[in-house]
């Protein structure tokens, strides 16, 4: 019974980090379709005064910075379970 009880612990734990996942893409997925284009059209009007090469260049710049932190964040996730692998205890046969 144990051992059905610590799969179940897992397969909780596992659900759980899938849906931090998918909260965390929908959200890196809706600022990258946001913020460029709201960006560029503020930085056109109140910024640059209309130029919109300027504007453009600031929504590039907005859209990579998304990118870059959607990537750091990722890799700090990746990392995070890693050490959280490490910290659980190793199952041998004498624990079967």
């Amino acid at each position: 019974m144990s051992e059905q009880a610590a799969a179940g612990k897992i397969v909780e734990k596992q659900a759980e980090q899938q849906g931090g996942v998918l909260t965390k893409l929908i959200i890196f997925a809706l600022s990258l379709g946001i913020l460029p284009i709201s960006s560029y059209f503020v930085s056109r009007d109140f910024l640059w005064n209309g130029n919109t090469i300027f504007a453009a260049i600031t929504a590039i710049v907005a859209a990579n910075i998304i990118l870059v932190a959607y990537i750091v964040e990722s890799l700090r996730e990746e990392a995070r379970l890693k050490t959280e692998k490490g910290k659980q205890p190793s199952e041998s046969k004498k624990d079967r």
